[in-house]
Formats: structure tokens, sequence, C-alpha cells
């Protein structure tokens, strides 16, 4: 795939591509800066220019920006920093498959028009891209990736209805189009989704039960593409049972049945094998996104060569799962016992509100509306060249916590001039608001290089969870008690809920999302 990379994100750049840029920016060149302008703002003669607003990309941990449409702006190709993609591309392979987001679930995610004003662009939009795909065809482009993951979401009629107009004039006679969907099964809108005039169809099969079902639906001449492995997990696959999902599937479609990452390998980090302090039985079983390739390599020849061409690969798989199912922290019989107690106990508070309201305001005393503040303030400079110098071992333990300390002290008196009722501590020890918690539990570990875009330019480094997570020793009350030593006021404690921690983790693929968070 081409273009399913952005410097900053692929809705603005599709916004540029096709000149959907507020009038606020002034320019709607598809140019570098101005996707940076998208996502940062700008200042222009004093006027601050403001940027995009952010949401997230389905359920997954990537933010995207949401285009601004306005009615009165003409869609207007830009393509030539899209195409010097394309030709890079196809000059390393000639089977380089451009990527695009298709055109419905560009203007479904959009604002600044209602339903119908979204809708009324359709076909223009729709020219647009019919322009941009003969484009393609004239550089020798075969086939082209067009994404409708909205095509996964319960959409109302009038968006379901666009569908088939709207991918009848992006038909371009030597172009073939493969229709792909993600973080999510098509439902009720898979017969829809197999019929559109499109020449293959990407599903999500981790989400999707019933294969053989979605490929009885494809006309004979439709390739179907399965995403077989999560784009989202970097646990290595057992290939046995995909295997075995994917056998009936590829006995009744033969060449038609194309294997895939269930979505964009964005959201994984690029390559396992830089990950060099891991534990070994941890390093053994990560797969990254060039894993995940050798995966879909393996599985081909599975398929087309039979389960006795790969028989080592599936018994190193193996092998290295089994290592990390023995180690002790895996499966702990406390943990379970634990969870097993909160599953059993009924979600309810001992006291009801107005009893717990009353014994609050006995011992706080607060006003009727108190004041406070959420609980990190700025990491400064200062802040992060102590903790580095700490990290690199120039700094003691008790120098280190005698700075932070002194940013905590700063941060009380700050907010006792300003005059809050309810202090916080500003969080200037907690290095990220996951990793610091994670770093005390056990069943956590961290790479080096597990990078992942979070948005724009900024990335992050999720965690992995790869066994029962358990506390072993307090993690926040040495802070809490000398910052709360600093103010005859409340000051709060701040904890990072656990379904934050595990939706911003690499969460392991043994166990149910919720046996994890409790």
């Amino acid at each position: 795939p081409v273009g399913d990379f952005s410097f900053y994100d692929h809705m603005a750049d599709t916004a540029l591509l096709f000149g959907q840029v507020p009038h606020r920016f002034g320019s709607t060149a598809n140019t570098l800066e101005n996707l940076f302008t998208l996502g940062r703002g700008k200042n222009v003669a004093g006027q601050n220019i403001a940027p995009l607003a952010m949401k997230k990309w389905f359920n997954s941990n990537y933010h995207y920006l949401v285009p601004e449409l306005e009615a009165d702006q003409p869609i207007a190709l830009d393509t030539a920093r899209y195409l010097d993609l394309v030709r890079e591309a196809l000059a390393a392979n000639p089977a380089a498959k451009p990527v695009l987001v298709g055109p419905l679930t560009f203007l479904y995610l959009s604002r600044g028009l209602d339903e119908a004003g979204r809708l009324a662009k359709a076909e223009a939009l729709a020219a647009g891209y019919q322009l941009l795909l003969n484009d393609l065809k004239a550089l020798g482009v075969a086939w082209v990736q067009i994404d409708e993951p909205i095509l996964t979401l319960d959409l109302p009629a009038d968006w379901l209805q666009a569908f088939e107009p709207t991918y009848h004039r992006l038909k371009v006679p030597g172009i073939k189009l493969l229709l792909t969907t993600y973080f999510g099964d098509l439902n009720g809108n898979v017969t829809l989704a197999a019929n559109l005039p499109v020449d293959g169809l990407h599903i999500d099969a981790t989400m999707t039960r019933d294969l053989i079902a979605v490929a009885d639906r494809l006309p004979d001449y439709k390739v179907l593409s399965v995403g077989i492995l999560d784009g989202r997990s970097i646990w290595r696959a057992d290939l046995t049972p995909m295997l075995q999902r994917l056998a009936p599937v590829y006995a009744r479609l033969k060449e038609r049945l194309w294997l895939a990452p269930s979505c964009s390998l964005l959201h994984l980090p690029l390559d396992a094998t830089f990950e060099t302090k891991l534990p070994e039985f941890l390093r053994n079983n990560l797969s990254y996104a060039r894993q995940k390739l050798t995966e879909l390599n393996l599985l081909a020849r599975g398929l087309s060569d039979g389960w006795d061409s790969i028989a080592l690969e599936l018994n190193q798989a193996a092998s290295a799962r089994a290592e990390l199912d023995r180690q002790p922290g895996r499966n702990s019989s406390t943990v379970r016992a634990k969870t097993e107690a909160i599953a059993a106990t009924e979600p309810n508070r001992s006291e009801a509100f107005a009893a717990r309201a009353a014994a609050q305001q006995a011992r706080f005393n607060l006003p009727l509306l108190p004041t406070t503040t959420i609980g990190s303030f700025p990491q400064t400079h200062e802040i992060r060249a102590a903790r580095k110098a700490f990290k690199n071992r120039e700094l003691s333990e008790e120098q280190y916590e005698s700075s932070m300390k002194a940013e905590i002290c700063h941060v009380i008196e700050t907010q006792e001039k300003i005059g809050l009722d309810v202090l916080v501590h500003g969080e200037a020890e907690r290095n990220d608001m996951v990793e610091y918690f994670g770093e005390q539990l056990d069943g956590f570990a961290f790479t080096q290089e597990g990078w992942v875009q979070s948005y724009g330019s900024r990335c992050v480094k999720p965690p992995i969870i790869w066994g029962d997570v358990q506390r072993s020793r307090p993690m926040t009350v040495a802070w809490a008690r000398y910052a709360q030593s600093l103010s005859q006021r409340p000051v709060k404690g701040m904890l990072t809920g656990p379904v934050t921690i595990l939706f911003w983790s690499f969460v392991r693929d043994d166990l149910s999302r919720e046996a994890v968070c409790y």
C-alpha cells in the first residue's frame, strides 16, 4: 500500500487533496506546510487561526483531524504531492496499491455542514475521485484501495443509499477498486458492500465470525481480502486456527482470496527485532508490522502448499507461546481469586449518595461550588531534564526526589494564591499517565522501540500487558502525603483508571479485555 501513511493525518491529507479547507486558513494548496497548519493552527498578523478539531479514529488510539466542510467550497483537486508518493512507490514495486479514504467516510466524519449538506457534496466529490483514479491509471496503477470503515457502523438510510450511486461514479475502465472496511463486522451492511460496483472487498476477520457467509455473497468476479491478522495486536499469531478458518474459504475462492492485516499497520510499531532489552520470552512472542507481513506469507504458503510446508514455523510459534505461558507472572492464582470475588459482587456502594455527601462535607467543609483543577501541571523543561538526568544516573534518587518535591511545592503555592479549594500536586514525578503506573505494577513490560502514531507528529510507546496485573507496593502514597503536608486545604489524589490503562496499552490476547481490566 502507498498513501496510508501521513506526516500528520490521512483525513487532513484527503481534505487538501480535494480542496476542502475552511476559508479561514487562506491557502488550500496541498503542501506539507498547510497540512501541519490544519493540525496546529497559525497566527496571522496577531490573529490566531484555530486548527481543525481532533477526534479518535473509530475505536483506535489514533486521532484524526476532523475536516470542516463549507457549502461554497468547491471540489478542487491538488494531486501533485499524492501522485509523487505513488510514483516513488511504483518505482520500488510496480504492484504498489494506492490507498484513499473513501468519499463517504470522508463526508460522514466531517463537520461544518448538517447531514444533508455533507451528502450534497457526494456527487461532486465522487467526480473528483474519478479524475484522481484516471491520473493513477495513467501512472500504470492496477489496484486502488478505497477505505470505507463507516460500513461497519449502523448508518442512517440516507448514507446507505448514497453508496451505490457514488461508487458507480468512481468506475474507471482499467482501474480495479478494493473496498476496504475494518474495526468491525459489516453486519447488516454486508449485502450492500458485497454488491457495490467494485472489484474486491476487504473485511476485518478479527471482527467477522462467518467468513463463508461473506464469500457466498460476492459475485464470481470479485476478490475477498480477509484481514486475518489483527493489525492492532503486537502478539505473534497462532497460525494453526487461522489456517483452519481460512481453509474452507480458500477451497471456495482459490486465487480470489487475498490475505491481509485487519487494518492499516500504522497502529503497530515497525520491527520487533529492534527490541533487544526485553526478556527473551517476550521478544519471541512479539509481531510488529514487519513480522505481520512474514506471518501473512506463512499463511499463504500454508494454504497453497500445505501445512507441512510451514510445519517448522508453526512449531516455533507454539513453543514460544508455551514458554510465555510458563512464566510465573503470567497466571497468578491470587489475582484470579480476587477478580472472581469482584465479579461476583454487586457493583453497589455501601452507603447512599446522601450519606456520602454529608460525610464529605463534614470532613472538608467545602463551599457549594468548590474549585479545583485536573491533576497534571505542565511538564516543564526543568522537570524533563531532571528525569533524563536521573535515568542516565547523573542524579541520585535523593536528588531527583528533591527536584520533584520543589516542583510540587511550587504547584501547591500557586494554587493557594489563586484560591482553589481542592488542590492537586501536579504529577511532576510522572513521566506518562499510563507508563508511570505500569512501571509499578506486575504484569507490565516496556519497550525500546514500540512507537506508534497517536496524532500528527506525536508518537507514543504503549506498555505491554503480558501477565496478571497486580500491585506489590504503594504507588502514589508518599507523593500524596508530601503534597498534603504543604497545605491545610485538601489535596486530592490522582490515579489513571484501569480502563484508560487498558486502552492505552498493548493487551495480552489470551484473555478477554474485560478479564484483563478486572
